[in-house]
């Protein structure tokens, strides 16, 4: 481990609220830069195919048609894919599936799969990655007796695109390497993804909501080697996806859908460019090199710059809820017309 990585035993440390997203911040009046869901409702095309999918609902769920669609669109097998009721199922039942020895989380990153650890009684290791550094991946600084590693590709909410010659480092005889790429479908070309490719030892979870804008259906899905598929399956409550999740998850996968998600990404690309240029005009601190659609900054006092945000009518995500951060970080969720946003921030600087 590098000196500039830091591991915190299980006992350091745990006062965070790890429970805390970014829709606890919104409210009456606010203007979204909190929740990372890009838009503000499905396209109409989806929405369509979601009300036609109410006609069904008296039968049980069926993700046959769903699980065929995104094996399709990764190039995988059905074997290697779970749908679930979004990426926090995926953590719950990969946190639960196996008597693991030792966890770790490599922070700062979203905190549901720590969470999800110590609902099902394990102690966590954390690995936090230096601000110094980019919060970048760089070498191997997890435990060498790791046995269940999660990490996020680009991660949240540092924005941070890790190389997949990284994660794939990560991997060993013994060891499942979780990597969430929730946010992978919304950096043009999903560079780093190791969505395509059966790889022994490594998991992916993915998810549709951020993309979307289908938070309130729960629809994410897991990749990984089969005995994995089904380890996971065993433990998964019958059902749990519903009928229009399991219709977007299809409608989702299809060629045309993802070239929409593609210009999608674009755009938000140069949304966020525009936004990184105009913080650093005005002196705010951006980590990293941000590569998702939302951006880590660092402002001095940042809990009273959040809290005067609010007064000004904009909500945007505290970040001294992810290990490794502290009150004066705060996360931006990016949107097409961030001008407002930037003068009031500006007044407050």
């Amino acid at each position: 481990m590098s000196s500039g990585e830091r591991t915190e035993s299980e006992n350091d440390a745990r006062d965070i609220d790890l429970w805390h997203h970014g829709d606890r911040e919104v409210g009456d009046g606010l203007v979204d830069l909190a929740v990372n869901v890009r838009v503000p409702q499905p396209p109409e095309w989806l929405l369509a195919e979601l009300r036609d999918s109410l006609s069904a609902v008296a039968a049980y769920p069926d993700v046959a048609g769903a699980t065929e669609a995104i094996a399709a669109r990764h190039g995988r097998r059905p074997e290697d894919v779970l749908p679930t009721a979004g990426g926090a199922e995926a953590f719950t039942l990969l946190a639960r599936a196996w008597p693991v020895r030792r966890p770790v989380v490599v922070h700062p990153q979203f905190t549901e799969p720590e969470a999800a650890l110590l609902a099902a009684g394990h102690d966590v290791t954390r690995v936090e990655l230096p601000e110094s550094g980019g919060f970048a991946l760089d070498g191997d600084p997890v435990p060498a007796d790791a046995d269940l590693v999660f990490v996020g590709n680009p991660t949240n909410p540092t924005s941070v695109l890790h190389p997949a010659s990284s994660i794939r480092a990560l991997a060993r005889p013994g060891r499942l390497v979780v990597v969430d790429e929730a946010f992978l479908d919304a950096v043009p070309g999903e560079p780093e993804s190791l969505a395509a490719a059966r790889i022994p030892g490594i998991v992916v979870v993915r998810s549709l909501t951020k993309t979307w804008g289908i938070a309130g259906l729960r629809a994410g899905y897991v990749l990984a080697e089969p005995a994995v598929v089904e380890r996971l399956r065993g433990l998964q409550p019958p059902w749990s996806v519903s009928t229009p999740a399991a219709v977007a998850m299809a409608a989702c996968s299809r060629p045309g859908a993802v070239a929409e998600a593609e210009a999608l990404a674009r755009e938000a690309e140069a949304d966020r460019d525009r936004l990184v240029a105009r913080l650093r005009d005005l002196g705010v601190h951006v980590a990293g090199t941000p590569r998702a659609p939302f951006v880590l900054v660092r402002v001095p006092d940042g809990e009273k710059i959040r809290l005067a945000l609010r007064e000004a009518g904009y909500a945007v995500r505290r970040a001294d809820t992810f290990p490794g951060l502290g009150p004066d970080w705060l996360r931006i969720a990016v949107r097409s017309d961030m001008n407002g946003f930037l003068d009031a921030l500006a007044a407050l600087l």
